[in-house]
């Protein structure tokens, strides 16, 4: 029963981890378009 709960835990930790890398890239994809729409309105 305890590694089965270590497993759970474990396993949702790297989701959580893989999640915020997701966030972190998708949010520096969007400040490079807005600098690359910053640069056309010049």
């Amino acid at each position: 029963m305890y590694n089965r709960i270590v497993l759970i835990v474990s396993t949702l930790a790297v989701m959580a981890l893989a999640g915020c890398n997701t966030v972190a890239g998708l949010g520096k994809d969007i400040q490079k378009g807005g600098a690359a729409i910053q640069r056309w309105a010049r």
